[in-house]
């Protein structure tokens, strides 16, 4: 049986792609292909890794063309989950150091309906700078039995269940709310902590980078809270299936190319003003029809002005308006909610002035 490794990645430094990669290169049994998923990264990552992967035979490399839409950790393993057939597959991540053995022992723990999920070692920044062997390496801490990511899993069991669940965008809460689905649908998930067997390169906490302002790379407020709160009505619920009958597709090469092309028409200008956004989220935006439509959000000069201002909080003002990053957390929130599944194309423009968001409705 060879174990199906599969890497999702957006953005990353290749130094820690290359670490890692080569830490599977030393395997001690070479019964392992990798999938590595670049979801949408930019064109001077893109170029790199591509670059990069050219070094590791074992690599099969799949682009997706998610540019300009949000981090989706589900749909990147997903994409290449759905086309595996049998035998297991582990979840990496491009942080990983692992121990030559890794491979040897995981296959050995593969089982038809047996998930596993490893404590890893985690590195300081300044010891992740080096190049040591897998023993030498000074180690801050320690995972514990909460840290749920780097899963080993039947493939029939996660296909079971759809995979992971899709509706979880940018971080937090997928890995966990994954062996939740995996046990409510009968399928033993077990810890292992008898050797260590991964180490973790250092990075600052994603979590960490959130803004209250708005920002060109796409953030909304609170989302890791939400998506807690989302993984704790998953537990409260036995949830088990998710997703479509789509799961794991994204949009095509062409479909992207179309989207970009439209972006650069003429566009359906919205302003900011709270009674026109809410009627464009809750009402003109359900109801369009089958094509593609091209919207830009710009914030109304009146919203910025002491004049209007003062309107507002006298409430003698037609139209009290929202800030563009409350435009952006709401579009957002509606786009991973009801419209992941249409291609679309989302971009805050680099003077934070205005979101162009084009939309192929099916």
């Amino acid at each position: 049986m060879k174990l199906s490794i599969i890497y999702p990645y957006r953005n990353r430094d290749i130094l820690r792609v290359q670490k890692s990669l080569k830490s599977l290169q030393s395997q001690t049994n070479k019964n392992f292909e990798v999938y590595f998923v670049n979801y949408g990264s930019d064109a001077i990552y893109t170029n790199q890794i591509e670059s990069l992967l050219k070094n590791f035979e074992f690599v099969k490399y799949s682009y997706l063309y998610t540019l300009f839409q949000p981090w989706n950790k589900s749909k990147a393993i997903n994409s290449v989950l759905k086309n595996l057939e049998t035998g297991c597959f582990f979840v990496a991540d491009i942080d990983m150091i692992f121990h030559s053995t890794f491979i040897e022992k995981a296959l050995r723990l593969s089982k038809t309906n047996e998930a596993w999920y490893f404590q890893v070692g985690f590195l300081g920044e300044g010891e992740s700078k080096t190049s040591k062997k897998f023993e030498d390496y000074n180690i801050k801490f320690k995972s514990n039995k909460g840290a749920t990511g780097l899963t080993l899993c039947p493939v029939k069991a996660a296909k079971r269940i759809r995979g992971f669940d899709e509706f979880y965008h940018f971080w937090g809460g997928e890995d966990t709310d994954f062996h939740i689905r995996l046990k409510n649908s009968g399928c033993i998930v077990k810890y292992f902590d008898e050797e260590l067997l991964m180490l973790h390169q250092w990075h600052e906490i994603y979590r960490n980078r959130e803004s209250a302002n708005l920002t060109a790379n796409l953030q909304i407020s609170g989302i890791v809270q939400f998506n807690h709160y989302y993984l704790e009505q998953t537990a409260r619920d036995k949830k088990a299936v998710v997703n479509n009958d789509v799961w794991g597709e994204t949009q095509s090469k062409e479909q992207f190319e179309k989207l970009v092309e439209y972006s650069n028409t003429t566009s359906k200008k919205i302003s900011s003003s709270c009674v026109k956004i809410d009627y464009f989220l809750f009402h003109e935006l359900p109801n369009l029809k089958p094509g593609i439509y091209n919207f830009k959000i710009t914030a109304d000069q009146k919203n910025i002005s002491l004049k209007a201002t003062l309107k507002n909080v006298l409430k003698k003002s037609k139209y009290s308006y929202y800030s563009l990053k409350d435009i952006n957390d709401k579009l957002l929130f509606h786009l991973i909610t009801f419209y992941r599944n249409n291609p679309y194309y989302y971009r805050v423009s680099k003077d934070l002035k205005s979101i162009t968001f084009v939309i192929n409705k099916l």
